[in-house]
Parts: C-alpha cells; sequence; structure tokens
C-alpha cells in the first residue's frame, strides 16, 4: 500500500500515547492532561515523575512512598565514579553521561530482567544515576572531588547538593526544580522517540537511555541550549543584539535551502517543528529568567536575551522555544554554556522512563518503511559486461 512520504516524519503519529500533550497551534502543554504553567511550581518534581509514570497526580502517602524510593536509589555505582574519574578531562558532559549509563547497566541486578516491576526499579536507579552522573562529572572535570552521600530532601537539591559540595538555597532549589519540571517530558521529541524504538525491540532500559542521550547531545535537539548560552555570551551587550539578528538573519537569506538547514547559521532558541506559536515552557521560563537575574547580578544578559526576543519577533514569525530563556536561568545558576544539555537529561528522563514503561506495557516493534529513490533493478551481469567493454576499449585507445 502506498503512503505520502514526510521528510523527518514531520506530524506522522508513530505512537499512540497517555503521557503528554503538545497543542503546536495554541502553544499549550499537557502532562496527563494537566497544563504545563498549572503543574510547574505547584507539584514538586518528583510528583511531576510519578504523574508521568503512573497517570495520576499521587496522594499524600503515595507521593512520600514515591520520594522514599527515589532516595533508597540514590549512590552512584563505584564503578562509575573509577569511569569519569578515567575519562578524558576535555569529554563533553553528555558523553560522559552515555557511557556511564552504558557502563551501570552492566552492575544493574535487573538488567537482564523486562518484568515490569523490573523496569520500575530500573527507573528509579536511572533517575538518580542521571543527576549523579551529571554533577560527579562537572567537579571532576573541574578539578573537584565528587560529592557523596548528601542529605537533600528534594530531587532537586540533591542534585544542587552534589554539584556544589553544599546545600542550595530554597529559592536556587526550588527554581531548578521548576525547571526540571519544564523538561520532564515533551511527547515524541527526537531522544523520546530514540527510547521507545530501543524499547520496541525489547532491549534492556538502560540501553534504550543510552540511545536518549545520545541523540539528546545533536544541536538540533536538547544542544540548542548550548548554543543560546554561547550566541548571548557572544552578543554581550543589549545595545548590540539588534544588529547580531540582523547580520545573522541576512546571511542566512542568501543560503541555499540545505545550506539553512546547518543549526549553525540558525539563531538558536527560536523556531520549533511543532508550536506555531511561542512555546509555553518559554512563557514561564522567561519570568522565572528575569527574576534569577536580577537576582544574582547577570541582568545584562537577560537584557541581551529580550533584545534578541524582540528583533526576532519583529522580522520573523518564528516562535520562541524553551531553549532560549532556559539559557538566561542556566546561566543564573552558574552553569557552563557546554553543561546545559546535561541539566536538560537530568530532567528529561523521568519522561523517557515514562515513555519506555508505556511502551514496554504495549508493545510493537517500530518498523517504519523507506520511500526507495535509487536505481531501477537491474541484472549485475550486464553491468559487469559494460564495465569491461569500456575497460578493454580504454585500453586500446
Amino acid at each position: 500500500m502506498e503512503t505520502a512520504w514526510k521528510a523527518g516524519l514531520e506530524d506522522v503519529i508513530a505512537a499512540r500515547s497517555g503521557i503528554c500533550q503538545v497543542d503546536g497551534e495554541r502553544g499549550k502543554l499537557y502532562y496527563r492532561g494537566y497544563e504545563i504553567a498549572e503543574l510547574a511550581g505547584t507539584l514538586s518534581f518528583e510528583d511531576v515523575t510519578a504523574l508521568l509514570w503512573h497517570g495520576e497526580v499521587p496522594s499524600a502517602a503515595e507521593s512520600a512512598a514515591f520520594a522514599a524510593r527515589l532516595e533508597a536509589a540514590r549512590g552512584l555505582p563505584p564503578a562509575v565514579g573509577d569511569l569519569l574519574r578515567a575519562l578524558p578531562r576535555d569529554a563533553h558532559p553528555l558523553d560522559a553521561l552515555r557511557t556511564a549509563v552504558s557502563l551501570a547497566a552492566t552492575h544493574d541486578p535487573d538488567v537482564r530482567s523486562n518484568e515490569p516491576e523490573a523496569n520500575l526499579r530500573k527507573a528509579f536507579r536511572l533517575m538518580t544515576l542521571v543527576p549523579e552522573t551529571v554533577a560527579a562529572w562537572q567537579r571532576i572535570r573541574t578539578g573537584r572531588t565528587p560529592v557523596t552521600a548528601p542529605g537533600a530532601a528534594s530531587h532537586a537539591a540533591y542534585f544542587l547538593e552534589l554539584l556544589e559540595g553544599r546545600a542550595p538555597s530554597p529559592d536556587v532549589a526550588r527554581v531548578l526544580d521548576l525547571v526540571l519540571t519544564l523538561h520532564a517530558d515533551h511527547e515524541l521529541n527526537a531522544s523520546t522517540f530514540a527510547t521507545r524504538v530501543g524499547v520496541a525491540t525489547l532491549t534492556d532500559l538502560h540501553a534504550a537511555i543510552v540511545a536518549a542521550v545520545a541523540t539528546l547531545k545533536g544541536p538540533r535537539h536538547g544542544g540548542a541550549n548550548e548554543d543560546v548560552l554561547a550566541m548571548l555570551l557572544e552578543i554581550g551587550e543589549p545595545a548590540r543584539a539588534e544588529s547580531y539578528v540582523e547580520s545573522r538573519l541576512g546571511a542566512r537569506a542568501g543560503l541555499s535551502k540545505h545550506e539553512r538547514g546547518d543549526p549553525r547559521v540558525r539563531v538558536p532558541g527560536f523556531g520549533h517543528r511543532v508550536y506555531k506559536v511561542d512555546d509555553a515552557r518559554a512563557r514561564v521560563l522567561r519570568g522565572m529568567a528575569k527574576s534569577m537575574a536580577e537576582a544574582t547580578g547577570r541582568q545584562k544578559l537577560f537584557e541581551v536575551a529580550e533584545q534578541v526576543y524582540d528583533a526576532m519577533r519583529a522580522r520573523t514569525s518564528l516562535p520562541v522555544n524553551v531553549d532560549f530563556f532556559s539559557a538566561v536561568v542556566y546561566d543564573a545558576l552558574g552553569i557552563p554554556p557546554d553543561f546545559c544539555t546535561s541539566i536538560f537529561a537530568v530532567g528529561r528522563v523521568a519522561g523517557w522512563c515514562a515513555h519506555a514503561l508505556e511502551q514496554y506495557a504495549d508493545n510493537r516493534l517500530i518498523r517504519p518503511r523507506a520511500d526507495y529513490i535509487g536505481a531501477a533493478p537491474r541484472p549485475l551481469v550486464d553491468q559487469r559486461r559494460r564495465t569491461e567493454t569500456s575497460m578493454a576499449s580504454s585500453s586500446k585507445s
């Protein structure tokens, strides 16, 4: 049966899911039916994760039980710590994370089981492994010793204490909790789709998450927030923002369609495959970025971002996406550009695991077809004769 081909599977329905809904026309995002602006700051990241995994907002007892299971899963496996210390110090944080998750699989007691409870246990371990690895690698590559056994209660505070070696202020922990919630899931984005493709083969959960991390690294996906922060720092002054945008857009206008597909010639933080208007998460992050920049003395970077936003709005119809204002928040938290996507992973692993658990529960191998555009069927023998005849003629001449 003939079906229409769409480049990049644009708008092709590839799964049925009850986890997340993106309304691109209205700029709305829903987790299990709840609008993201209502969830963010109302439920903790742990409760949002429980919602994504189990379908309902947890009761007080369920919330406590879920948090206790997360806390019980804490502790970086010694083998992973040894691996991180052996890596080159200039390794990208996501390369370190991908490698660590792969190694952790070999030490996981449930690695050979895909039973529902075994996969749930692995999901809890991965929820803690990712922030522990991210924080440990950041400390190792900056010449510091990883932090062990902090006693922070919340998941966000735990990660920040692992990262900085001291308990964060409640305000900073709350900001990160909000950021993690906003990044927890986004339907069938590239890394989540990679997760589901892996799970559909009945590979183990760690392997599927390795695929997700590898996919997240790309600048057309999670790596874009690194580019946003690098761009804002390059512009430096609010007064330079408009001319920067003009120059970037002008250079882009003279490129071919193929050349315009290169992420390096885009204005990062703008445009989205699904959203036709500003990303719902960006609206929440914009207000947070302003207050965080003011609280940390980084107002200038926020002002640069505002000027870039205004210049883009005046010249294009591209919607702003989640990467743009999240970069300002990351800067206020003291996070360097190449570390931004790792923070993204700390939040998104909740969604990856949610989709993995859903795929395991109702699985079918994901096996699309390709629209073949190569040569028509042809005999090899005739091709060989033509080649031999051509070569003989060439040698005589």
